[in-house]
């Protein structure tokens, strides 16, 4: 405990205050393995969030630790000046997966650098300049991302960067329209041409979506949400701008990327986070004829990196080999009836929504006016810690559990899970109701 307590009030004092950590006492971590945390004290605790939907395939995966090793002994850094073979084998894959052909690619460091160069290259191609983005979006933390990003408390930047406006989420748990889907005839999608029309010069450069709005707090739009808001889009001759950083590598089961269940084709996909299984990476994919729009002097001096690209190239070697896609369906359809369950048992849980491993709890005081319940989520946010067991938190009201493990969960971790949840709503709502 000494050396926790220790670490922890390094912490304060070292570190900007804005570097927020979950939990009253916050976890110090040691080591993982597969599906499992250590932490200084000596406890085990069951992950079910994997570093904000990052490491993939589980913590420490033999095939891609040893990727990661031989190839730290030949090569670690070598900057865009130069050509390294891991990150063309890399371009290579993610081109073979892109739902559009031919594709070109540009490496960075962070799913936020990713965004940036999407925007970037929708602008220089289109010469255009406005962007549509979502409301709960979020896109990083950059100035650029933070003005993106549809969400107050991750938008610091005092004055906002101009050219963004932001569209009506597909919220329909909370439809902002007061309607419901499918009798609504998905008026939030048809409002993006009135948006266009009113808010911008009447060109814009494209739109910036999630196929599911991550920390929005896992926000699943309608099934035919993005057919009607992409010829919009190409109406005003804007692009497509696929946010894959939480959605991809077929964490939805839909199919490699979130957007392929959507039925559309974006023009610009960007990556990060569960690419290299915990590496840091981010990547722009685009049509090779948008691609070919961005030309000029740059540099990104860990884009592409060779210890990173080599770790994604064995990550998406074993998301293949292992068929961890369909995994993600037959676990994800799994684990979506342990928490219908759970709703059904606990009446504070409004909502139990997701695909595949991407699935989320929203917490309300009541069924009928959906008044979020942030205490409520903390507490079992803490009870859930006491059960050993992670899950992330999100949406604008703090009020929903995010849930995702990795790629490759057994069934029965899903259902130990599950159950360690249930323990900790219990309790949870026993000292409310107390």
């Amino acid at each position: 405990m000494a050396e926790n307590n220790e670490l922890i009030q390094k912490q304060k004092h070292l570190l900007f205050p804005s570097i927020r950590t979950y939990y009253d006492e916050p976890l110090v971590v040691t080591s993982a393995q597969g599906s499992w945390i250590k932490t200084t004290d000596g406890k085990e605790y069951l992950d079910f969030f994997g570093g904000i939907l990052t490491v993939s395939v589980g913590h420490s995966h033999p095939a891609v630790t040893r990727t990661i090793q031989s190839q730290a002994e030949k090569l670690v850094h070598a900057s865009t000046l130069y050509i390294n073979r891991p990150q063309l084998e890399l371009a290579e894959r993610l081109s073979k997966k892109a739902p559009f052909s031919p594709a070109k690619l540009f490496f960075t460091s962070s799913g936020t650098e990713a965004d940036e160069t999407a925007i970037l290259t929708a602008r220089l191609h289109t010469k255009a300049h406005d962007i549509i983005a979502l409301r709960h979006g979020y896109h990083g933390r950059s100035a650029l991302a933070m003005s993106l990003t549809g969400h107050a408390a991750f938008r610091l930047n005092p004055v906002p960067m101009p050219g963004i406006v932001h569209a009506v989420a597909p919220y329909c748990y909370r439809c902002p329209l007061g309607l419901s889907y499918p009798s609504c005839d998905i008026k939030c999608g048809k409002d993006v041409e009135e948006l266009i029309q009113t808010t911008t010069n009447g060109r814009v450069a494209g739109m910036l979506v999630e196929p599911i709005l991550g920390v929005g707090g896992f926000i699943v739009p309608p099934p035919d949400y993005f057919k009607v808001v992409s010829p919009i889009i190409k109406k005003y001759g804007g692009l497509i701008i696929d946010d894959e950083v939480q959605t991809g590598f077929g964490r939805t089961g839909d199919g490699y990327w979130g957007i392929s269940g959507f039925g559309i084709e974006p023009d610009i996909m960007t990556g990060a986070k569960g690419t290299a299984n915990g590496l840091a990476i981010g990547w722009t994919m685009a049509r090779s004829q948008i691609a070919d729009s961005f030309t000029g002097m740059t540099i990104a001096t860990f884009g592409g990196n060779p210890l990173s690209t080599a770790a994604a190239n064995a990550t998406m070697q074993v998301i293949d080999d292992d068929k961890l896609q369909q995994n993600a369906i037959i676990m994800g359809e799994r684990l979506r009836r342990g928490l219908e369950a759970l709703q059904q048992k606990h009446s504070v849980i409004g909502e139990v929504r997701g695909k595949g491993l991407m699935q989320a709890v929203e917490l309300v005081v009541d069924h009928k006016t959906k008044t979020p319940d942030a205490a409520t989520t903390t507490r079992v946010m803490e009870e859930t810690k006491k059960e050993g067991l992670l899950v992330g938190r999100g949406g604008l009201y703090s009020n929903t559990l995010r849930i995702a493990p990795a790629l490759n969960i057994s069934g029965d971790l899903i259902d130990e899970a599950v159950t360690r949840l249930d323990h900790a709503f219990q309790r949870a709502t026993s000292v409310q109701n107390s």
